[in-house]
């Protein structure tokens, strides 16, 4: 009999199926894990019950059937609701063989699916009626599908007990398998950088901040080049200044250390300039990077091109924004500081939400020129204290040859960490060669490291 078209989306035979697989052998927990399968995908509140019951015995490595359920189910009060144990009896010779479960576990979770974009379909024809702003409609339009798609949807609170486990085998792994403990984490090229902060973590928000023309685009060019070259990773970069060719012929000079003035046109190239091009075309031509030098850009519009582009691209691994005060908010007529701050705070949740680091370069205020100790400090940090909150990192620039052309310094730049909420602050030592756009490190680069 077709289901009453009345009613949310659901198939009770194939829930009784997980079930009754579950009770028959606890091994198919293994592949509803794999189907993130949860007891709130259940369309029946008895079956909702019964398997939160049977993932609360799981947790707690106990055997699971009939008697250990019923005994679970008493314990959250929940026993009489589904019917008492017959009903369990009757579900647990529901089948006879677990082959089915795969399919039933997939109905289900698909079922689930189902359900949750109908209620969000319902909650947002409840915000066109209201006539919010379009602009906001479709964000939250995009979000909810998104996490949908990405299979994220759940409980944001979580039992420390739950949390704790899972930990707990991630640092067993990694006793066990050092090299997994970095997978996740994207590295700038730079041992003392990476030492301090220990990679750049999913969810991170790290600001790369520095006076014009200091070298933080060239910086974060060669973090670029490191981490899709050497680590052969995805990465995109956001171009809100330059085009996607001024963007190339940057990265091209770097890699292939052919001066910006030859690319140019400034001075003719020779036949050797000429080899290595062609190298370095070869080695970035097969490399992911991705270019957007749209400007004006808004952060509805970040967040639609970066969830569309996770999706096509199978996950990000760094995303590169240059640079901060160049993004426009959706609101704050008139009142840059709060709209910088809603673009700093929308940018640390677009990370957590992509699960990718973001490095966002930030201008600084003229004050760090009106000091006699020029080192950039994180009061610096132009038209927000918002920016410094959201941070998980705060890297900035510092070029003594900058301010005093005729320093025996040339070229020495101080990366100054000034905030690491996971590990040290200090300052890393590099070289830039302004003429190739190559930052390079100096032996003993780390300097006053502290917790």
């Amino acid at each position: 009999m077709p289901e009453n078209i009345n009613l949310p989306p659901h198939n009770i035979e194939a829930e009784k199926g997980v079930i009754s697989g579950a009770l028959l052998d606890s091994e198919v927990m293994w592949i509803y894990d794999s189907d993130k399968l949860g007891y709130k995908d259940f369309y029946q509140k008895e079956h909702s019950y019964i398997y939160e019951a049977i993932q609360q015995l799981r947790m707690a490595r106990k055997t699971i059937d009939v008697i250990t359920v019923s005994d679970q189910l008493s314990k959250n009060g929940n026993l009489d609701v589904i019917g008492g144990v017959d009903y369990l009896y009757d579900l647990s010779s529901f089948l006879f063989s677990t082959q089915p479960c795969s399919e039933y576990s997939k109905i289900v979770r698909e079922k689930s699916l189902l359900r949750q974009v109908l209620k969000v379909c319902q909650g947002i024809s409840g915000e066109v009626y209201e006539q919010k702003d379009t602009l906001q409609i479709f964000d939250a339009i995009e979000k909810k599908i998104f996490d949908l798609t990405q299979n994220q949807v759940g409980e944001s609170i979580i039992a420390i007990g739950d949390i704790l486990e899972k930990r707990v085998m991630e640092y067993i792994e990694y006793a066990d398998n050092p090299e997994k403990l970095n997978e996740s984490k994207v590295f700038s090229g730079y041992e003392g950088i990476d030492k301090m902060l220990t990679g750049f973590k999913p969810g991170e928000l790290i600001i790369l901040a520095a006076r014009p023309s200091m070298g933080k685009t060239a910086f974060a060019l060669n973090v670029l080049n490191n981490v899709a070259l050497k680590q052969q990773k995805t990465v995109v970069f956001i171009s809100l200044e330059m085009s996607s060719e001024s963007i190339v012929d940057r990265i091209l000079s770097e890699v292939a250390g052919v001066p910006m003035y030859k690319l140019n046109g400034s001075e003719q190239m020779n036949e050797e300039d000429f080899s290595k091009i062609g190298e370095a075309n070869s080695t970035l031509g097969v490399a992911k990077i991705f270019i957007d030098d749209r400007g004006a850009l808004t952060v509805p519009e970040l967040k639609s091109k970066l969830r569309k582009l996770k999706i096509e691209k199978g996950g990000l691994d760094i995303v590169i924004i240059d640079y901060l005060q160049l993004m426009h908010g959706t609101s704050y007529a008139g009142n840059r500081v709060q709209e910088i701050s809603d673009i700093s705070r929308s940018l640390k949740e677009l990370a957590r939400e992509l699960e990718v680091p973001i490095m966002a370069l930030s201008q600084l205020s003229r004050a760090v020129e009106q000091r006699v100790d020029k080192k950039p400090q994180l009061s610096d940090l132009r038209e927000s204290g918002a920016i410094e909150q959201d941070a998980d990192a705060v890297l900035m620039l510092h070029r003594e040859d900058y301010y005093d052309p005729d320093t025996d310094k040339k070229g020495a730049t101080d990366v100054c960490i000034r905030k690491n909420r996971n590990g040290a602050v200090g300052e890393v030592e590099l070289h830039f060669q302004k003429e190739i756009m190559r930052f390079t490190e100096k032996p003993g680069a780390v300097r006053d490291a502290s917790y």
